[in-house]
Formats: C-alpha cells, sequence, structure tokens
C-alpha cells in the first residue's frame, strides 16, 4: 500500500499521437477523447503541442496557451492539464501568466546542446505559476557524469519533474534499473519522476512495471496513450497500464471510457495510419540508432537484413541519435555502389537488342490479365523483351534485369536466362552483363527503382521505343498487386501514396524525350509530355 497516490498516469494521446494523423483529429473528437480521459480518471491529459503555427481547431497543435482554455473548459478538478513545447521552436510570447483555467503544466523537451537556454525556459515557465516537466530527449544516450550534471542543474531548478525519455526505444529492465537507482539517488526527492517511453522492443510495459516495483519514495509519472498511439511502434497502452494500476497499485480508473476513445476515435485512424510493433523499430533499438534510418532502409525493400545492420552499424556515434537523411542516403550509395568498367556490357547488349524496340515488364498483377495481348505485341512488333526482378511465367523474355538483392533467392535463374545487372549484385549473381549501379541512379527517396535503371541503360543505348507492362504501382489491397505471391506485403495509405509520387517522378525523369507506351493500367503518373 507505500504505493497508492506515487504513480500518476500522463495520457499523450493527443500530442505524441498526433505524429500519426499530423494531429488532425477533429476539433469533436479532440474535445470527446478529454472528456473520456476525464471520465477514466488520468491523472494528467496531455492537450497537444504548443509552437508557433496556423491554428485551427481540429488540430491539437495550439498557438498558446488561451487557445486551450476552450477545449478544456469545464476543467475538471482532480486531474492536471498539460501542453508540450520543443525548445527550439519556443516562443515566451505564447504561454501568458497562468490564470487556472488553461494547462497547469508545461512540458519542455530538448536536445543536449540546448540545455543552457532550457533552463532559462523552465525558469520563466516556473515564475508565470507553471508546473514544469523537464524532459530531456534520448536520456538513456547520456553518459553518467553528463546525467549526473544534467541532474545539478535540475535540483536549482526545482521543476515540478525531470524525465527518463526512452526516445529510441533501446531499453531493457535492466536499463531501467541502472537508469532508476542513478537518477533517483541524486534528485531532489520533492521533484517528480517521469517516464516516457517508444515501443521499439516491446519493453514499455514491462520497463514500467519495472520503475513502479523499485519505487517507493518518489512520485512517480507515467506516459501512454490510448491504443499505443505514437510514431512507428506507438507507446505504452493507456489501457492496458490503468487496468495494471487498478489491480496492482490502488482501484483508480476507469478502463471502459479508454475502450470508448479506442473503438470511437482511434480505429478510423488506425485504418487509415497503422502502428504498432514494425521490424524497422526493433533493428533500430537494437543498434541504438535513430528509427527512420532502419525505416529508410527496409522501404527501399532492396537489401537483405544482414547488409542493412552492416550500413547501420557504420553510423557514427555521434549522428545515431537525430536523423540524418544526407548520411543514411550515402552509406546506402556507398555500400550498393560497386564501381566497374561497364562499357563491354553496354556494346554486348546493343549488339543483342539491334534494332528492336523494347518491352519491359514490370511484375504488376495486370501482366496475368493482359498476358495475351502482351504476347500479341511481342509477337506482332518483335521486341526484345526485359523483365525487371523477377521471372515471368508465361510470357517469354530475352534477359531479366536484376538489381534487388531481396528479389534474388526467389528467382529460379537458370542456364537458359541471360540475366543482366547492376554491379551491387557482382558477388551474388552470375550474370550475362553487369552495369555500374551508381551511374544509373536517380535523385529522391526511389534513387534505384528497377524499372528506371533499365530505361537509363535504354537510353544510353540509343533504343527508338520502349513499351511498359506491368508497371501497375502500389496498392493497400496487396493481393492486387502483383503478378508473384511471395512478393505481396500489406502497405499503409500514406506508404502507398509516397511510394507511388516517389517512383512516378522517377520514372518521369529517366523516359523524359524517349518513345514509350504503356500496354497496361497504372497508378504512376508518368506523362512525360
Amino acid at each position: 500500500m507505500a504505493m497508492i497516490n506515487k504513480v500518476k498516469v500522463l495520457d499523450c494521446t493527443l500530442r505524441d499521437g498526433g505524429y500519426i494523423n499530423n494531429w488532425q483529429f477533429g476539433e469533436k473528437n479532440i474535445r470527446a477523447i478529454i472528456e473520456n480521459l476525464v471520465l477514466a480518471g488520468v491523472d494528467i491529459i496531455e492537450t497537444g503541442f504548443i509552437r508557433e503555427c496556423d491554428y485551427c481547431k481540429d488540430l491539437s497543435v495550439f498557438q498558446n496557451v488561451d487557445q486551450i482554455k476552450d477545449m478544456i473548459s469545464p476543467k475538471a478538478s482532480k486531474i492536471l492539464y498539460a501542453a508540450m513545447i520543443e525548445q527550439h521552436n519556443y516562443n515566451p510570447e505564447l504561454i501568458s501568466q497562468h490564470d487556472e483555467k488553461s494547462v497547469d503544466i508545461i512540458r519542455v523537451t530538448f536536445h543536449r546542446n540546448e540545455w543552457k537556454q532550457t533552463q532559462n525556459t523552465v525558469r520563466e515557465l516556473m515564475n508565470k505559476g507553471y508546473k514544469v516537466c523537464v524532459q530531456p530527449v534520448g536520456t538513456v544516450s547520456y553518459e553518467d557524469k553528463d546525467l549526473l550534471t544534467l541532474i545539478e542543474d535540475v535540483n536549482k531548478l526545482k521543476p515540478y519533474a525531470f524525465y527518463l525519455v526512452d526516445t529510441l526505444g533501446v531499453m531493457y529492465q535492466y536499463d531501467m534499473r541502472k537508469l532508476f537507482y542513478l537518477v533517483d539517488d541524486n534528485l531532489s526527492q520533492d521533484i517528480c519522476l517521469g517516464f516516457h517511453s517508444h515501443n521499439n522492443l516491446q519493453m514499455s510495459f514491462a520497463n514500467a512495471q519495472e520503475l513502479i516495483r523499485l519505487n517507493n519514495k518518489r512520485t512517480i509519472i507515467v506516459d501512454s496513450a490510448c491504443y499505443g498511439m505514437g510514431r512507428g511502434v506507438g507507446n505504452l497502452v493507456t489501457e492496458l497500464f490503468i487496468d495494471y494500476a487498478n489491480k496492482n497499485i490502488e482501484q483508480k480508473y476507469e478502463v471502459t471510457p479508454v475502450l470508448k476513445i479506442v473503438d470511437k476515435y482511434l480505429m478510423p485512424i488506425y485504418a487509415e495510419h497503422r502502428w504498432g510493433y514494425d521490424l524497422p523499430y526493433f533493428i533500430s533499438a537494437t543498434v541504438k540508432c535513430h528509427p527512420n534510418y532502419a525505416a529508410y532502409l527496409i522501404k527501399k525493400e532492396t537489401l537483405e537484413i544482414e547488409k542493412i545492420e552492416k550500413i547501420l552499424n557504420l553510423i557514427p556515434e555521434n549522428e545515431r541519435n537525430e536523423y540524418n537523411p544526407e548520411l543514411i542516403e550515402q552509406l546506402y550509395i556507398r555500400i550498393q555502389g560497386c564501381e566497374i568498367n561497364d562499357e563491354e556490357s553496354y556494346r554486348e547488349l546493343i549488339r543483342k537488342i539491334g534494332d528492336r524496340d523494347v518491352l519491359i515488364l514490370g511484375l504488376g498483377a495486370s501482366i496475368i490479365k493482359y498476358e495475351k495481348n502482351i504476347n500479341n505485341i511481342i509477337k506482332k512488333q518483335n521486341v526484345f523483351v526485359i523483365a525487371l526482378n523477377f521471372i515471368p511465367i508465361n510470357i517469354k523474355v530475352d534477359a531479366v534485369f536484376v538489381s534487388n538483392e531481396k528479389r534474388i533467392t526467389n528467382m529460379k535463374i537458370s542456364k537458359s536466362n541471360f540475366v543482366i545487372a547492376t554491379s551491387n549484385l557482382i558477388e551474388k549473381i552470375q550474370a550475362g552483363l553487369f552495369f555500374n549501379y551508381t551511374s544509373l541512379l536517380g535523385e529522391g527517396d526511389a534513387l534505384d527503382n528497377a524499372g528506371a535503371m533499365v530505361i537509363r541503360v535504354l537510353r544510353k543505348l540509343d533504343v527508338k521505343k520502349v513499351y511498359m507492362a506491368g508497371f501497375d504501382g502500389y496498392d493497400v489491397d496487396a493481393s492486387s498487386c502483383y503478378a508473384l505471391d511471395e512478393i505481396k506485403k500489406m502497405l499503409d495509405y500514406d506508404t502507398v501514396n509516397k511510394k507511388n509520387r516517389e517512383i512516378s517522378k522517377q520514372l518521369k525523369m529517366a523516359l523524359k524525350g524517349m518513345e514509350y507506351e504503356l500496354l497496361t493500367p497504372t497508378k504512376y503518373k508518368i506523362n512525360c509530355i
């Protein structure tokens, strides 16, 4: 019973969950979520971000504290309301004097190099009457001596709470024990200890339980979100944690209102924007780097897991906590790039093609539906047929272009197949011809799209016309996307739209100035006129 009233739950659905839907919950839903969190008895409700922006009532992002008043009125007497500011976006004019009508708590998140300015921010906010939470990004990555120095400064400030923030989701229970004892032994007892986790290793629930088990004297604040809503894999799940708290600490929360939030307001979002366990976030946690690095490599869909891990381990320690898109692209190209002299490969391929037009076969499901028409074109036009990273079953091809390492294991290449490949696969596959990988790259996220790469080869050969089939594009219904079952995978709307947009860009650039004809429907917007 010593734990009663020592644990507070802070629900951050409207703030951290907003990364999923760009904070577009809708005004009525924002109000309803807050009302149901009040009914659930959650101790602290985070209403969203405060930052310089064009305010819209449908978003849980506010220009100032005054705009939050209307959303939380009337305030529940036993509940605290919070909002977060980012130090690099902080404008003191956005935060007026605390008047009991708006938020009670301001949470300040900051990077290491911002701590000096953050101390001034904390003082200003406390002087205005707010309870302030000090939340260093990536607390887990701090060296002990640096963390102790930070805590020494925090003790002088005397904020409401100091947070352990597992930004990269890398903590196990032994990490929690180590951090807790270090912080608890040195942090002033009248300062609450908060815990904000990301569920990359599916350890958020276990770590929260461990924190509660370890504590016997200090008030603990545990962050959670309804249905775990949050970036990537998400956060600690509110309904799970308050149910655990009811059964193991004190019966004080109502779970049903949270379930109502999930069912009525979050499931429609989840249908379009998924979150939950995700391979990139697991891999990134194992190598202790920002999840966007692993996500970038996995979304390429060109690398085996071993090579992804190899690239991630090349990221310098000082670049791991914050995402650097230029760095990961450079490392990707460096590992993939294998410079060769491919002049003879071009000469040999033009000898094989001659003056014929070329048909490029993608592995879209449309090649099955339009198989008869495709075969008629092949026969009638006498085209040279190149398949991209697969071997068709009922369409005879003259060559197979291979650029994707992941696809090799699914391809049953025989001696009768004439294989042309990019130089990044020179040690992976027996090919008739190899072409320099880096010389075929475009620009952007889909820079090594196979269709665009082979078009660049054909452009260099002065091929007059290109026919294209099976360039269907991506769809959330994976069953309709591919000609081969082993390639099928589920994708969310955001990923589908981004992939279609990026590949359209690559194909459009590659085809510019070339004569081409689409033999099957496509979602790619590649009109080059």
